[in-house]
C-alpha cells in the first residue's frame, strides 16, 4: 500500500516563460517540479532582458539551456565521490595487508 502511495501522481501545469506546459508527476516531487520551472524562467528572463532584439527568440532559449545543463554538470561533477571511494578502497587494502 505504501509502495502504491508513492506512484501516485498528479497533473500540474508549469508556466515555462510563455508557454503552459501540463505533465504528470509524482505527488511528493511537485514542489521540485515547480521549482524546476521557476529556475528556468530565471534564467530565460534574464537572456532575454540582454539579448531581446538582438538575437531571435530560439537562441536565446538555448544560451540559457546551456546554462541551465552547465550548472548541472557542474554540479554532478563537484558531488562525484568515484575518486574519495578509490582512495578509501586503497587505504583499505594497505591497512589490511598492514594487519597480516
Amino acid at each position: 500500500m505504501d509502495s502504491q502511495k508513492n506512484n501516485e501522481k498528479q497533473h500540474i501545469t508549469i508556466h515555462v516563460y510563455d508557454m503552459p506546459i501540463s505533465i504528470m508527476v509524482p505527488k511528493e516531487q511537485e514542489a521540485l517540479y515547480r521549482e524546476a520551472g521557476s529556475l528556468i524562467n530565471e534564467r530565460l528572463n534574464t537572456y532575454f532582458s540582454y539579448f531581446k532584439g538582438q538575437k531571435a527568440d530560439k537562441e536565446i532559449i538555448y544560451y540559457a539551456l546551456i546554462d541551465i545543463a552547465l550548472k548541472f554538470v557542474m554540479e554532478s561533477k563537484r558531488n562525484d565521490m568515484s575518486p574519495v571511494n578509490d582512495i578509501l578502497k586503497e587505504l583499505s587494502a594497505e591497512i589490511s595487508e598492514a594487519l597480516k
